[in-house]
């Protein structure tokens, strides 16, 4: 069974991620072959990285460290679900990501960016950038731009068809792409 965490990168209060995230996770249910967390980095709530040493050392002194990094080294691939902030990624989930290294390696990572017209691509892109420097294996899984307009009146996202069948490509290549990496992992 593949371990994947879903990891909502948005801690503001007033947020609408948790919609976004929660669907996500309840299409990931569909997948027989995933067993699904969704990760909350606002209950995670890591400080700003406190370490005195690298990360790369995995020299750890703080337990909400060693607590980050054993839950992100039980998993074997990873969603991502984020907003665009000021043309680039939240805060939090780049610390959260900074927090570690070794762990993340030789991982698949989807990612869903929502937003206004750009539907998150800005973050996206610098995602993008930091996850290939961990030596993750990223790729766009679904760009929700304008979500808002898809919150329904319980607040929940109502997924478009469009949306259900590039949820379904992400996750049959997050599969794939756990398949060929899994050796490296070794």
């Amino acid at each position: 069974m593949i371990q994947l965490k879903i990891i909502l990168g948005s801690t503001r209060e007033g947020r609408k991620g948790p919609a976004v995230a929660n669907w996500v996770f309840e299409v990931a249910k569909k997948y027989t072959a995933f067993e699904t967390e969704l990760i909350d980095l606002k209950q995670v709530n890591l400080p700003f990285m406190d370490e005195p040493v690298h990360p790369r050392m995995q020299q750890y002194t703080h337990q909400h460290t060693k607590d980050w990094s054993a839950k992100i080294s039980a998993a074997d691939a990873f969603i991502f679900v984020t907003p665009e902030y000021n043309h680039g990624m939240p805060a939090p989930l780049k610390n959260a990501l900074d927090f570690l290294f070794k762990e993340w390696a030789y991982k698949p990572v989807a990612m869903v960016g929502y937003g206004g017209v750009a539907g998150g691509t800005r973050a996206i892109q610098q995602l993008k950038q930091v996850t290939n420097t961990l030596q993750m294996f990223a790729f766009d899984g679904l760009l929700l731009a304008n979500f808002t307009k898809q919150l329904n009146e319980g607040g929940g996202f109502a997924a478009t068809e469009a949306n259900e069948k590039a949820a379904e490509a992400m996750f049959v290549q997050l599969q794939k792409l756990h398949e060929t990496l899994k050796e490296f992992r070794q």
